[in-house]
């Protein structure tokens, strides 16, 4: 009996590992999958090399500015969370996710149990920067602070 019950634990103890190792590798997926302003440039140096210098210059810094087309916002900040559209013809509003820990975490569990060493704290999700446009150009644009602890 005691013995059955060493391998119950054996064999949840190797699902676990499969599940973290899993849980990892889709988390990487996610991550590069995200991309920087270089990564988007080089899959589409065509949207690139059709830009201004001045925007060449600021989209290769994950900048943008009053006036850029949609594509030089997309190739500095990536794809948004959200696309609203606007309360006026041809104006769409993107507004991109960042998500975070608001709260220190020491990597000590908030709880007791037999999972309390593998505790990851949750991360909340909160915009952190939208762009305007009207008529395919930015007009208006905003980095948002992130929320108090």
């Amino acid at each position: 009996m005691f013995r059955n019950f060493i391998r119950v634990l054996e064999q949840a103890g190797e699902l676990k590992r499969v599940a973290v190792t899993f849980g990892i590798a889709a988390a990487a997926l996610i991550l590069t999958s995200c991309g920087t302003p270089g990564t988007r440039i080089s899959q589409h140096p065509e949207i690139y090399q059709g830009l201004a210098p001045r925007d060449k210059a600021l989209v290769s810094q994950g900048q943008i500015r009053p006036g850029m087309s949609m594509d030089a916002v997309w190739l500095a900040w990536g794809t948004p969370e959200q696309k609203i559209p606007g309360p006026m013809r041809n104006s769409e509003t993107w507004v991109y996710v960042r998500y975070d820990t608001p709260f220190p975490s020491y990597g000590v569990p908030y709880y007791y149990g037999p999972f309390d060493w593998s505790y990851i704290p949750p991360k909340f999700p909160y915009p952190s920067r939208g762009v305007t446009f009207s008529k395919g150009r930015v007009v208006f644009f905003r980095y948002l602070p992130p929320p108090p602890p």
